[in-house]
C-alpha cells in the first residue's frame, strides 16, 4: 500500500499512526512525528538541522522543535492557500460602465480584442502600443475582484510536502503528482523492484485501474482550460488530455510500470477506489491478471470545486459552522473539529488524497515471499433505484453492506462477524448522512445478530477526498489489523438524536480491538454504493495455509524475510524524508515496428515473456 493525505505517507501505517498518535507507545510516537518532520521537509531547513555548534541536530531536539508544527499543519485544518483567508479568492465581477464622455487609453497591441468594438477608434502608436477612443456611452467590461472565502478549511496534505518538487514534473496537475507519488510509494513498501516482480509474469498479466472521481480541476488541467477564454489566458496542449478523469492509470502505465496489461478507471462519486478495487479483484479472481495496481488520486481543493459543493449545501462552511456551535468567530481549533460524523453537524469538510493497493493472487504472492497486509475477497456495488434527487441517498447500500457481511459469515462464520469485525463508516458529517447511513449499518446489524457494532468514522481526521475516499478508510483499517487499535471519532461530543445506534458503537477514544474483518463502506452521488470486507493478515494466513499447505507456507515465510528487509530498507530513507519517485518519460519507448508478432504470441523487446495469444473461446469452434 502507499499514497499520502492530511494525515501524511500511507506506506509505514505512518497515516493512520497520525490519526491514533495519541493511542501509541511512546516510541512509536516519536517516530511518527519525526517521519512527519521529513515529509514537510521541517529536517531540511536551516537552521534546524543544525546546533550553534555546527553539530547535526538529534532527533530529539528536532522532535522538540516542530511537535507542536506538525500536529497542527496535518489532517483537518484552516486552509494554508492565501486565497481562502484575508486576500481573498481572485475573480472578476461583470459591470456596465455608462462614460459620461468619451476616454481615451493606452494599451499593448496584443491586449486589444480580436474584434474590438465598431465604435472604438484606434490609433498606432509604435510597433507595441495603440491609443483608444471609446464614446460616451455603456462600456461593458470585467472588473477585477477579491471574493471572501465563506469555507475555509479542508483536509490538506501535510504543510510543507509537495509532490511535483520530488520528480521532473512539468506542468503537472496535483492529482497526478500525487499518483506517481502514491504509486511508487507503494512499489517502495511492497519490498519489490517492479522489473522484477514483472519479469515473473506475463506483460498482460497485470492491470492498473486507478482515476478519480472529479479529473484535474486546477490551472494545469481542466480548471485552466475552461477559464482560459474569461481570464485571458492562453490555453496549453498538456490541459485538455491531463484532465481525464482516468489519466492516473495512464501515467501510471506509461511513466511507472511500463504496463502493456490492462487499464481503466471506473467511476462511481464516493465510491470510485471501491469500484476500481472490484475491477481487480474480479480479475484476480477470474485469473485473467496476477498483479493489480488499484487506486485513486482526486485533488479537489479549488475555489471552483468548494463552491460547487457549498452551493449544495453539501459543504461545512463558516457560516454554518458558526450557528451550529454559537460562536462569533472560528478559531483554528473549530476548524480542526469542522467534521463531526453522526455528531450534530453541518457538512463535510473536501480533502485530497492519493492511495494505492497492489493486488496479487494468492500463488504468487506465496511465491514471492509477499509481506501480506490482509486479503479483499469481493466488493460488492449496488444502485439507489428510483430517486426523488440525484444526489439524495438511496437503498443501494443497504445490499451491499448486507452481502459484505452475508460472504463473511460464510467464510468464517457468524462470531468472527459478531464478536471480531468493525465497520469503516463514510460517515461524510453531513446531517442526511449520519441518519440515512446509521440506519444501513444498525439494521444489518440487527439482522445478523450483532449486538454493538464498532463504527469508524475516519474521515473525522482526513476530510472527504470524493474518490479517493474509500482508498483512505481501506487504509486506516490495515493499520487497525497492523497495531490492533481502532480510531475513535475524536468530534463526537454526543451521537445525534437522529442517529439510529441501538446496535451500534461510536466511540470518542482510540480503542483497543483484535479485528478479524472490517467492512469499508462508501456511498457516492448518484447512488453509487460500495461495500467491500476486509480481512486481517492473520485470517488470510489460515486461509492460504487452508488452500496451500503448510509446506507452501513456510517456504513463503523464508521467501518474506529478503523482502521485510528491502521493505525496511525503503521504511528507513522515507522516514528520513528521502524520496525517489519513479518517473519514466520517455524510456524505452515503443511504437510497434519492434515488435515481432507471431500466431499464437508477440515478443516485445525489453519484456522477460511474451504476450500470449491463447484466448479463451466462450462458443467453441463453429460447426461447419
Amino acid at each position: 500500500m502507499g499514497g499520502v493525505n492530511a494525515a501524511g505517507r500511507t506506506s509505514g501505517h505512518q497515516s493512520f499512526r497520525r490519526t491514533v498518535i495519541d493511542a501509541l507507545p511512546e516510541t512509536s510516537r516519536h517516530q511518527t512525528l519525526l517521519g512527519l518532520t521529513s515529509l514537510m521537509q521541517l529536517s531540511r531547513r536551516a537552521p534546524d538541522w543544525v546546533n550553534a555548534d555546527g553539530s547535526a541536530t538529534d532527533a530529539a531536539t528536532l522532535l522538540a522543535r516542530h511537535e507542536r508544527h506538525v500536529l497542527d499543519h496535518t489532517l483537518i485544518r484552516r486552509l494554508e492557500d492565501d486565497r481562502y483567508n484575508a486576500a481573498g479568492i481572485p475573480a472578476n465581477r461583470a459591470a456596465r460602465l455608462n462614460l459620461a464622455s468619451s476616454a481615451t487609453a493606452t494599451l499593448r497591441r496584443r491586449q486589444l480584442p480580436d474584434r474590438p468594438p465598431e465604435h472604438w477608434q484606434i490609433r498606432e502608436l509604435d510597433k507595441r502600443h495603440v491609443e483608444v477612443t471609446m464614446p460616451a456611452g455603456e462600456l461593458e467590461v470585467l472588473l477585477p475582484d477579491r471574493r471572501e472565502a465563506l469555507v475555509r478549511c479542508a483536509g490538506q496534505l501535510p504543510s510543507g510536502f509537495d509532490p511535483t518538487s520530488l520528480y521532473h514534473s512539468v506542468h503537472h496537475p496535483r492529482g497526478l503528482s500525487m499518483a506517481i507519488f502514491g504509486a511508487s510509494d507503494c512499489l517502495g513498501q511492497s519490498g519489490f523492484e517492479w522489473q522484477s516482480l514483472a519479469d515473473r509474469i506475463d506483460p498482460d498479466e497485470v492491470a492498473v485501474y486507478a482515476g478519480n472521481s472529479i479529473g484535474q480541476l486546477d490551472n494545469e488541467g481542466w480548471g485552466g482550460l475552461l477559464q482560459s477564454y474569461l481570464s485571458g489566458n492562453r490555453v496549453t496542449s498538456k490541459q485538455m488530455p491531463l484532465g481525464y478523469g482516468q489519466m492516473p492509470a495512464d501515467f501510471l502505465n506509461a511513466y511507472v510500470l511500463g504496463s502493456v496489461g490492462a487499464t481503466g478507471a471506473m467511476q462511481g462519486a464516493c465510491a470510485s477506489f471501491l469500484y476500481n478495487l472490484r475491477l481487480g479483484v474480479d480479475d484476480i479472481r477470474s485469473g485473467r491478471r496476477r498483479v493489480v495496481l488499484v487506486g485513486s488520486s482526486d485533488a479537489p481543493i479549488t475555489p471552483e470545486i468548494i463552491e460547487g459543493f457549498r452551493a449544495m449545501s453539501a459543504l461545512a462552511d463558516d457560516a454554518s459552522l458558526k450557528a451550529l456551535d454559537a460562536l462569533e468567530m472560528l478559531t483554528d481549533a473549530d476548524y480542526q473539529r469542522a467534521c463531526r460524523p453522526f455528531a450534530r453537524n453541518c457538512g463535510f469538510t473536501i480533502a485530497e488524497s492519493a492511495q494505492f493497493l497492489l493486488l496479487m493472487d494468492d500463488s504468487l504472492a506465496l511465491e514471492t515471499g509477499a509481506d501480506i497486509l490482509g486479503a479483499v475477497p469481493e466488493v460488492f456495488v449496488n444502485a439507489d433505484g428510483n430517486k426523488r434527487s440525484i444526489s439524495a441517498p438511496g437503498i443501494g447500500n443497504y445490499i451491499t453492506l448486507a452481502k459484505s457481511v452475508a460472504l463473511m459469515r460464510d467464510i468464517l462464520g457468524d462470531e468472527a462477524v459478531q464478536k471480531r469485525s468493525h465497520v469503516h463508516a463514510h460517515g461524510t458529517s453531513t446531517p442526511k448522512n449520519r441518519t440515512t447511513e446509521s440506519h444501513v449499518l444498525d439494521a444489518v446489524a440487527r439482522a445478523n445478530g450483532i449486538d454493538s457494532w464498532p463504527v469508524v468514522a475516519i474521515k473525522a481526521y482526513l476530510g472527504h477526498s470524493q474518490g479517493a475516499a474509500g482508498g483512505d478508510q481501506l487504509m486506516s483499517a490495515l493499520g487497525s489489523f497492523a497495531h490492533g487499535v481502532l480510531p475513535g471519532i475524536f468530534t463526537l461530543d454526543a451521537v445525534a438524536d437522529d442517529v439510529y445506534d441501538e446496535h451500534l458503537e461510536f466511540f470518542r477514544e482510540h480503542r483497543q480491538h483484535d479485528s478479524d474483518i472490517s467492512f469499508v463502506n462508501a456511498k457516492g452521488f448518484g447512488g453509487n454504493n460500495a461495500t467491500a470486507p476486509v480481512m486481517s493478515p492473520a485470517i488470510t494466513e489460515r486461509l492460504l495455509r487452508q488452500r496451500h499447505g503448510e509446506a507452501a507456507m513456510q517456504r513463503w515465510r523464508r521467501a518474506r524475510e529478503a523482502v521485510r528487509d528491502r521493505q525496511a530498507e525503503y521504511e528507513s530513507r522515507a522516514q528520513g524524508g528521502e524520496f525517489h519517485p519513479i518517473y519514466h518519460f520517455g524510456k524505452d519507448v515503443l511504437e510497434g515496428p519492434e515488435l515481432a508478432v507471431h500466431a499464437d504470441r508477440i515478443d516485445i523487446p525489453g519484456y522477460a515473456r511474451p504476450v500470449s495469444l491463447k484466448v479463451d473461446n466462450p462458443f467453441g469452434r463453429l460447426d461447419s
